[in-house]
């Protein structure tokens, strides 16, 4: 078994890699979007690698793209069979033995990659109440890609599966037991996947147990975590029952009192859903800037635009809170590692968010710091405390490996 196809379904749209698991190499991708919409649009990617031993040829990759009717996924997944068939790689001879699906929230009942039955699609069916944007389209993928691809174990791979290490005093919010409990109301946590993978990465490249390690992992993209990890194992993490609470976002705030929302319903006259729609895609950086690209955030900064610049202000100042906070939840950290499109694309807010914790002997080189290097690389001194990483993240991969896992590979 050596082949993952890796699906990544939405409401309106679903990515997919297919990878050779022998090298860990990616095949071919795609992206199938506009789904249920008048025209939709499928782009195709074939990888290619070059021969061992021969030049890599100056154009390594193929992108085909096309406009045709999508009107559900199953449809969405016939258009990207017909990609394979028309362009590569031939699905006859790389056909997948396994495929492996994101979904986002798993409760309390999934803390692993478990094989999809029909009683599993039923538990993410149930655990909708949880993530009504996310299952229900995780689960529209699941069934389409079970009709495209019959005969093959499928599995689900968890974005909240890596904190149910999480203990009880780290997941348990301080409100009426009882209520809490009726309504499954605790942290989860999210951008599992990529904070295992991250944190596992590391230790691979710093040649140490990941037993041995207490690390802090930065997920920085439009969406933000940062966990603390613990021997390999999640012991906080700061998105909680949603992926609202915890640090600036680009659209969304993060933590709030939640009595500035009783303020606003009742002075303002917002409902439920207008408080949803604020804090979801009208606040974080957005809300403050205008801008919910940290790079429209850091260009506005430098023309000396006081929103921006209050918009960058609050975003480290988040950050740098939940770095002492982790420290002491840890009491210290080996390792520290940025990753997703800020934590990997912006130097300034890795080097702003760490340049407190010089108490702590953490010390970031600016050379390094700056390097356009790509890959895995340290950008703290080698007189520092604690090693600073940039560790680019790999979802896709690590859901085939768990697919591999769960599969009986």
């Amino acid at each position: 078994m050596s082949i993952v196809l890796v699906v990544n379904s939405g409401s309106s749209s679903f990515k997919y890699q297919l990878l050779d698991m022998e090298t860990e190499g990616v095949l071919a991708s795609g992206l199938v979007e506009r789904i249920g919409q008048e025209t939709g649009r499928c782009r195709h990617t074939v990888h290619v690698t070059a021969a061992e031993g021969e030049p890599a040829p100056t154009m390594l990759d193929a992108t085909y793209e096309r406009e045709l009717p999508i009107p559900d996924h199953f449809a969405g997944f016939a258009a990207m069979l017909e990609d394979f068939g028309a362009h590569g790689p031939n699905l006859a001879d790389n056909a997948p033995d396994a495929v492996g699906h994101r979904v986002v929230h798993g409760g309390a009942r999934f803390f692993e990659p478990t094989l999809v039955t029909p009683l599993v699609e039923i538990n993410i069916e149930e655990l909708e109440v949880l993530a009504p944007l996310h299952n229900p389209a995780n689960l529209a993928g699941i069934i389409a890609a079970k009709r495209a691809f019959p005969g093959v174990p499928h599995v689900a791979v968890f974005d909240t599966a890596f904190h149910q290490t999480l203990p009880p005093d780290a997941y348990t919010y301080a409100i009426d037991a009882e209520l809490a409990a009726h309504h499954r109301i605790r942290r989860y946590g999210f951008h599992g996947t990529s904070h295992k993978y991250v944190s596992e990465a590391a230790a691979t490249f710093l040649d140490r147990p990941v037993a041995e390690l207490k690390q802090i992992v930065f997920h920085l993209g439009n969406g933000a975590s940062v966990t603390a990890v613990d021997g390999g194992r999640s012991v906080e993490t700061s998105m909680g029952f949603t992926p609202l609470e915890g640090l600036v976002m680009g659209t969304r705030s993060g933590d709030i009192d939640p009595a500035a929302l009783f303020q606003l319903h009742r002075r303002a006259g917002l409902d439920v859903d207008a408080l949803d729609d604020l804090l979801n895609k009208r606040s974080g950086l957005k809300g403050l800037s205008g801008f919910s690209d940290m790079r429209d955030v850091m260009a506005g900064r430098q023309r000396g635009e006081a929103a921006a610049t209050l918009a960058y202000d609050v975003y480290v100042h988040r950050l740098r809170a939940y770095a002492g906070a982790y420290l002491a939840q840890l009491g210290g950290a080996d390792v520290i590692s940025f990753t997703a499109g800020i934590g990997e694309n912006a130097p300034a807010v890795r080097a702003d968010a760490l340049a407190t914790l010089g108490f702590v002997g953490v010390e970031v080189d600016a050379a390094r710091n700056e390097s356009p290097d790509r890959g895995i690389r340290v950008i703290s001194t080698d007189a520092s405390a604690v090693t600073v990483l940039v560790v680019p993240t790999n979802e896709e991969l690590e859901i085939a490996r768990q697919t591999l896992q769960a599969a009986g590979a």
